[in-house]
């Protein structure tokens, strides 16, 4: 197996891990929240990242993986801002309708988009663009219901937006620069994203709820779907990393929005969900959007294998023209007119003495 083969298997791997694991995340969350009342999701969300830094501890203890330190700036203002994203968008959420709250997360990728190309001069060919113009339009039809607009809520799905692209961009940028793994970057940082969300948990869990997280009674049933969360979400953070360090943020924005497909049809099919028309058509349209975007990226990923396959030819084609010169010269023999000949011979001397 080549080791191009070898790197799309391990995409299709995290892809997968990827999907299955949020998709299982949030239908046991929704019970938690729905079904048990349970509905303090910034501090359940940092109890996943705490219960996920202890499991990858546990990793390192068994050298699972190695620890890799590097610039501690870099992973402090990493883990802070990932965690101030999520803090924004839970607000987000909070403070607007639902249907402007799944626009707040379609306008992430056009986001990514524009942040990649200004900064990092990333290219995106209309093709790609065009399958992205598709799948966001059929995740919108699917999901967009009501657009209530407020000033706090605007300014708060403003900041969850840039603040997310941003955190997203770094943890592909961050495992290219410092040569870490996903495994190693979410071990140095989920200790600042749990910290900061643990702080700020309860008194945003309490501004949206008019509720406190420490007075809730904790009944058998929501502990059990509170551990099986946080373990499910050791899967969660570790393949969001993954994917992201494998392929891009567009690209897992895009798993992202399949994963919402998904979500619905489960709803839909296993708890009865109200389901209309607008939401079939919705989906159908978002999956051609990522059957385009998946069939165009690979097409380019091609394009650029064959470009470089042919540009390593031509080097080593012209190193091999070199080759005779430099036996030549090795040789100490010089090229007059195309015959080799002694350094010590001149043309304006006779060549018998």
């Amino acid at each position: 197996m080549t080791d191009s083969q070898r790197f799309q298997l391990g995409t299709i791997g995290a892809l997968s891990l990827s999907v299955v694991s949020s998709v299982s995340i949030v239908i046991c969350n929704k019970a938690l929240i729905s079904t048990l009342g349970f509905t303090f999701a910034t501090t359940l969300t940092s109890w996943h990242l705490l219960v996920t830094f202890c499991s990858l501890h546990v990793a390192l203890c068994m050298k699972w993986f190695e620890h890799k330190p590097f610039d501690s700036r870099a992973v402090m203002g990493f883990g802070i801002l990932n965690g101030t994203s999520i803090g924004l968008l839970n607000l987000s959420l909070g403070f607007n309708s639902v249907g402007f709250y799944q626009m707040t997360k379609l306008a992430i990728i056009p986001c990514t988009v524009l942040l990649e190309t200004l900064f990092f001069r990333k290219m995106f060919s209309r093709k790609v663009q065009l399958s992205l113009t598709v799948l966001l339009l059929g995740v919108g039809i699917a999901t967009v219901t009501d657009l209530q607009l407020n000033v706090l809520g605007s300014v708060l799905s403003l900041l969850a937006v840039v603040t997310t692209c941003v955190a997203q961009i770094m943890t592909n940028t961050i495992q290219k620069k410092f040569k870490v793994s996903s495994t190693q970057l979410l071990y140095q940082s989920c200790p600042y994203q749990a910290l900061i969300l643990f702080v700020s948990g309860p008194f945003i869990d309490g501004l949206l709820t008019k509720q406190n997280v420490l007075a809730f009674h904790y009944t058998p049933q929501v502990l059990v779907f509170i551990v099986l969360s946080c373990l499910i979400s050791v899967s969660v953070n570790f393949s969001t990393f993954l994917v992201i360090g494998k392929t891009s943020p567009v690209t897992y924005q895009v798993l992202g929005h399949l994963k919402t497909c998904l979500v619905l049809a489960f709803g839909y099919t296993l708890l009865h969900d109200p389901f209309s028309w607008r939401n079939i058509l919705g989906i159908l349209v978002a999956v051609v959007g990522m059957v385009l975007y998946s069939y165009f990226c690979n097409i380019e990923t091609q394009q650029k294998a064959v470009a470089a396959e042919a540009s390593a030819q031509l080097s080593q084609a012209k190193e091999s023209e070199s080759e005779p010169l430099l036996n030549v010269e090795s040789g100490g023999g010089i090229i007059v007119d195309g015959v080799v000949r002694d350094p010590g011979w001149n043309s304006n001397k006779d060549v018998l003495v």
